[in-house]
């Protein structure tokens, strides 16, 4: 990196896996980087709290393009982060006969046209489908992560890097002073830099001051956190697409997670873009909200379609704001929001749909960097 090239500054407001990846990207491309974690450890929130599943596109057959990128990236995430993949368990991927949103023979064909590979279930494994609510059943290639091992890896890259990450810095306000960016800090501290990227996932419009506001939808999620009977060990299912179930590995626990798309969600709200009053902190709401678990619902559901989950043993919940772009209720998909800001255009929000998202972020940060410097 030459001496021209480190006269560029950036800001990343957010240590999650987001953040600090794209603390790695724009140390390649020559910038010095500063992270600001709120909390005093990275990858605590929406990179820890989540069903820990890298998708291969099988998630979202109502949304080609997320599922195309889903398998596009799912191989080299995978590799990128090897230490961190659990990858010994067998994915199952099932289609229900009614409610659905997608027929077993539409399944089948979105899922050639990605490329994404289905193999027929084993007697075994069909044995444990209600078959009068099921219509199809595959053995799918997906897999898992441990959030923990990911926070490391990804701690030691950052390390090596010369990436400066301060803790319990929580970021207020952002104006522009000349060409550069300037943060406000709610202890006092500031930061000035010549970009800013607002990587804090629910928490995109907390930024105040000289910003623009995204449309954001928050839900209240629950992951249950279960142990599997013994006649699924090794198993993990997802039925599809509707209002169903999945239960997939969770490494960093040695549990499995079960999430339902109707007993999941717990409470949504909208947050607006119009109006001069400070942005809600999703956050705060999370901590107000009595959380009181839907695992038995989840698992009272889920039993019906394959018998054997009704001998989960419980162990406890995690719970997290997930958040999405509104347009993703039309068809399910997680497109990434990366917009430059209205206001102030040194300063970029940031907000991926799935973790291997990360990938297209780098795709649309380097043009932006080469065409600025």
């Amino acid at each position: 990196m030459g001496d021209e090239s480190m006269s560029k500054s950036a800001v990343i407001v957010g240590g999650g896996f987001f953040g600090c990846s794209m603390a790695l990207m724009l140390r390649e491309l020559g910038l010095e980087v500063t992270v600001l974690e709120r909390a005093d450890e990275l990858l605590t929130r929406a990179s820890r709290v989540n069903q820990a599943r890298v998708h291969g596109g099988y998630h979202y057959p109502r949304s080609l393009m997320t599922a195309f990128r889903s398998r596009h990236n799912y191989e080299r995430w995978r590799e990128a982060y090897r230490p961190a993949i659990c990858d010994t368990f067998t994915k199952l991927y099932s289609v229900g006969k009614t409610f659905s949103k997608v027929t077993a023979s539409q399944f089948e064909l979105f899922m050639k046209r990605i490329g994404a590979p289905l193999r027929e279930a084993s007697p075994a494994h069909r044995k444990l489908m209600n078959w009068d609510l099921v219509e199809g059943l595959w053995v799918a290639e997906e897999c898992a992560f441990d959030y923990s091992v990911l926070r490391e890896i990804v701690r030691q890259q950052m390390e090596e890097a010369g990436v400066v990450v301060h803790f319990k810095a929580d970021a207020q306000t952002l104006t522009k002073s000349g060409d550069r960016m300037r943060l406000e800090l709610q202890d006092g501290r500031g930061f000035d830099a010549d970009w800013v990227f607002n990587a804090t996932y629910s928490g995109v419009n907390r930024l105040g001051g000289e910003v623009e506001r995204v449309p954001l939808k928050h839900e209240l999620a629950e992951m249950a956190l279960v142990k599997l009977p013994d006649e699924l060990e090794g198993l993990s299912m997802t039925m599809m697409c509707g209002p169903f179930f999945s239960f997939m590995p969770y490494p960093a626990e040695g549990l499995t997670s079960l999430s339902h798309v109707r007993y999941t969600p717990h409470a949504e709200w909208y947050e607006s873009v119009d109006g001069d009053d400070p942005a809600e902190d999703p956050y705060e709401r999370f901590q107000r909200v009595i959380k009181k678990t839907n695992y038995q619902y989840m698992v009272a559901d889920a039993a019906r379609f394959m018998p054997a989950l009704a001998g989960c043993e419980y162990s406890k919940s995690i719970w997290e704001v997930k958040t999405l772009l509104p347009k993703s209720e039309a068809d399910d998909g997680r497109p990434i929001l990366f917009r430059r800001d209205g206001a102030s255009p040194n300063l970029v929000h940031v907000m991926g749909g799935k973790i291997d998202n990360i990938f297209d972020v780098g795709e649309e940060l380097k043009p932006l960097m080469q065409q600025n410097s």
